[in-house]
């Protein structure tokens, strides 16, 4: 999973909350920290980080040009400035947002270690939220279940082709007037795992969940490439489609 934490220096609240999740997170996390406008790191941040008992090893300010290129599972802003900048400035599944303030101008004792502290305890506490969403692994049979639907399966092989759909879109190639029902059948898939979702303005985008084991993955793609007749007639419906929604990367989920 890789996660990027954005702040508009990366120069102390972002370059800790790196250096803490990289301790925490048991090599569980590709972990980044960039700025909107790097300046260096502090180095009361690295005198906190160390004195907190953690390697600086590999700890640099970056510039979001640097991972502009990535696309994070999580970008989890800690300052306003980088909040605002979050939506057209990097890629990502969820973006969340953490506002503490600027060390530097903090009036308390032991500013940096006091933020480190407080990073510490947050971070913790979305470690612990992540170790409950872990997914149950899907089992053969809920997979295979769920492709013995014709409209389940055909989604599907949908969506390998477009890499992602949203609810109008599969509506449209699959010749369907009831939304109910596909978004029934999303929402299944969803919901065993199959499928992952991001959401952009009104839409609610699905495509394969890049968990998916790879014997999965396989079923779906070979099946996609040795009966391309399967969908033939829907993807010239969906190609034939006129205002699809756009698709612009946000960071926001």
């Amino acid at each position: 999973m890789k996660v990027l934490f954005l702040c508009s220096e990366n120069s102390a609240r972002s370059i800790m909350a790196e250096a803490l999740l990289k301790h925490h997170g048991k090599e569980q996390f590709a972990v980044y920290s960039a700025g909107t406008h790097p300046s260096g790191i502090e180095p009361k941040a690295v005198k906190a980080i160390t004195h907190f008992g953690l390697p600086i090893d590999g700890l640099s300010s970056n510039s979001l040009d640097d991972v502009k290129e990535i696309h994070f599972d999580y970008v989890i802003t800690l300052c306003d400035k980088a909040a605002k900048e979050c939506d057209t400035s990097v890629m990502g599944t969820n973006c969340l947002f953490w506002d503490f303030p600027e060390p530097r101008s903090r009036m308390v004792a032991n500013p940096y270690e006091k933020t480190l502290q407080e990073l510490n305890e947050r971070i913790k506490m979305f470690l612990l939220i992540q170790e409950k969403q872990k997914p149950t692994p899907i089992s053969p049979t809920v997979f295979f279940k769920c492709l013995a639907d014709e409209v389940r399966l055909k989604t599907l092989l949908i969506i390998a082709v477009e890499q992602e759909a949203c609810v109008c879109e599969i509506m449209e190639a699959l010749n369907e007037k009831s939304q109910p029902k596909v978004s029934r059948h999303l929402a299944q898939l969803r919901n065993t795992g199959i499928l992952s979702s991001r959401k952009h303005q009104q839409w609610v985008f699905y495509s394969l969940n890049p968990t998916l084991t790879s014997w999965m993955k396989a079923v779906i793609t070979s099946t996609v490439i040795n009966e391309p007749h399967c969908i033939e007639q829907e993807l010239a419906r969906l190609n034939a489609m006129g205002d699809r929604p756009t698709r612009i990367k946000r960071c926001c989920n």
